[in-house]
């Protein structure tokens, strides 16, 4: 795929790029940019390669920038990452995609956006913003769920909630990962160190940057939050068990006088007149009552139960 940054996005042909005076966008394979890729004439010393992406980057070469993009699916953060990278200088932008998220992006701009003053920092301003779209929705989605998860555990305590806390932990550190490594890739084509960007257009470049400083800090914000309710889920399950000792011990101390008075009566001592007493059976009964009775009305009194 091919297009000429007008206005808007419009698709070309190949040989359009070639004639046409005015920066372009190419979406191609792998296998498309080795067959093609001397037809760009970008001095790039490291070949950009899809099977060894590991995160978001970007590196200076003598008279182009190559990089990578490994953007999480936001629909399972913690799974495989869509993976692609590309390379550009002053005449535009390839993006060498097995996967198809480029493309997906680039679609979604072509259908969106219309510029007044298009150029390539202002494609690759909506490009990087279009990656990170949807975030402040998952942001906030997380945000009322810790919320909810807080209010359960304060109201019923369920046990359940620690698990869904982790998991959501662990959503927001890769997120902050991917933020952090698309600020490392903003702040390269911000320096424009080969000078392909315009410096009036640099502006775009700061602005996603700013816009990055604002995820990163909510994302730590929640990453905390998921810390206060991981604190406050433990505390909770302390207390429960505090409950259920304070009530075994209050059992076991009720009980503890009449366990005495069986150990005594069970000896096998020969003169004991209680044995022979005609009511000496209903008054034990009688005493064991009692004794349990004035144990619970104490620990009553004394709010132990």
């Amino acid at each position: 795929m091919y297009y000429i940054i007008e206005d808007t996005l419009k698709e070309c042909c190949k040989k359009d790029i070639m004639k046409n005076e005015k920066q372009f966008v190419a979406i191609l394979t792998q296998k498309e940019w080795s067959t093609n890729r001397d037809i760009f004439d970008m001095g790039i010393d490291i070949e950009p390669d899809t099977a060894e992406i590991h995160s978001t980057k970007a590196e200076v070469n003598y008279d182009s920038l190559t990089g990578t993009f490994s953007v999480p699916d936001r629909s399972d953060i913690t799974g495989d990452d869509k993976k692609f990278a590309f390379a550009l200088d002053e005449k535009g932008i390839v993006f060498i995609d097995d996967s198809g998220e480029a493309e997906k992006i680039i679609n979604v701009i072509k259908k969106s956006k219309k510029w007044r003053m298009p150029s390539l920092e202002r494609f690759l301003y909506d490009f990087l913003n279009c990656i990170i779209k949807d975030d402040l929705m998952i942001m906030e989605g997380y945000e009322r769920e810790l919320d909810d998860m807080e209010n359960a555990i304060l109201n019923q305590g369920i046990d359940t909630v620690s698990n869904r806390v982790n998991e959501i932990r662990d959503d927001i550190r890769d997120l902050k990962t991917h933020y952090e490594q698309l600020d490392d890739l903003a702040e390269v084509l911000e320096d424009n160190e080969n000078n392909f960007f315009k410096k009036e257009n640099l502006r775009y470049f700061r602005m996603f940057l700013n816009r990055l400083d604002r995820f990163r800090d909510l994302s730590s914000s929640l990453r905390d939050y998921t810390m206060q309710i991981h604190d406050l889920y433990k505390a909770q399950l302390e207390i429960k068990q505090n409950r259920i000792m304070t009530v075994l011990t209050v059992v076991t101390t009720i009980f503890t006088p009449i366990t005495v008075l069986t150990g005594w009566y069970g000896m096998n001592f020969r003169y004991m007149p209680e044995l022979d007493m005609r009511y000496a059976y209903p008054a034990m009964v009688i005493i064991s009552g009692v004794v349990v009775i004035s144990g619970l009305i104490y620990f009553k009194i004394k709010k132990w139960l």
